[in-house]
């Protein structure tokens, strides 16, 4: 029976792990970093701060406190390590990018097809959803497709696209002028950044006062809770004063005159 041979050239080597941790890190020295040192001080009995340290040290330090070393930046000299356990730290960097990738602007570029002999209503129309689009913070890519002899009203075309322009003057700008590939000329129209640092920054005033009001309406509530709390101990201590008086002058006249 011929035996199965086994080629190499389809033999991928195991990937290296993303970060070295424990007994992987094998550098001589490491620069310990974290917000966690002072509970490690408390715990090993001894003061540790952000400094550079013997990676054997720092990986007894981590045994002790049944946490990982984790080498997180491997590239800097010495290279930079953080006591944590590696799964929580897995889950925290994880965690950030899933933050860092949301945050990030995503363009959206919506498209306004025209024609070269194009109606006044219908113009109106398209004119209405372009500023829609660049008010929301997309692109408008505005585009004349002209079919078979209509390319002869190539001038008419973009007098169209000009006179768009001209009409979203106050809502975006375009990025070129209109400009012919084929059988079809297009020119992208981005919104005014103007308009949207105006509106960040009245939303940015909005809550700024909104909490100066909060504030006050707070500090106004502890000084009208703090004056009736002073108005009590007054009370308390007028009532207070008030009794051994009365009790001298029911005494002085219970006493029989000699």
């Amino acid at each position: 029976m011929a035996q199965r041979r086994y080629h190499r050239r389809n033999f991928k080597p195991p990937a290296p792990p993303a970060f070295r941790i424990n007994g992987l890190i094998r550098v001589p020295k490491i620069r310990l970093v974290g917000d966690n040192l002072e509970e490690i001080s408390e715990v090993i009995g001894q003061q540790i701060m952000s400094d550079i340290y013997p990676t054997h040290v720092a990986q007894d330090w981590a045994r002790e406190m049944d946490l990982d070393l984790v080498e997180i930046s491997p590239k800097a000299d010495p290279p930079v390590c953080r006591i944590i356990d590696f799964k929580k730290f897995l889950y925290i960097r994880k965690k950030k990018e899933k933050e860092m990738k949301d945050n990030q602007v995503k363009t959206v570029v919506k498209e306004i097809r025209l024609g070269p002999n194009i109606s006044e209503h219908d113009f109106d129309f398209k004119l209405r959803h372009a500023k829609q689009f660049l008010e929301s913070g997309a692109k408008v890519r505005a585009y004349v497709h002209f079919r078979g002899r209509t390319i002869v009203f190539k001038d008419r075309g973009e007098l169209v696209l000009l006179r768009l322009l001209k009409e979203l003057n106050e809502h975006g700008q375009p990025e070129e002028l209109p400009r012919l590939e084929g059988r079809r000329m297009s020119v992208i129209i981005s919104p005014k950044k103007i308009q949207k640092k105006k509106a960040d920054k009245a939303v940015s005033e909005k809550n700024k006062a909104d909490k100066r009001n909060k504030e006050k309406a707070e500090a106004k509530a502890k000084k009208a809770e703090a004056t009736a709390k002073n108005a009590e101990a007054q009370e308390a201590n007028k009532a207070k004063n008030s009794a051994p008086a009365e009790d001298a002058t029911k005494d002085s006249a219970d006493k029989p005159a000699e």
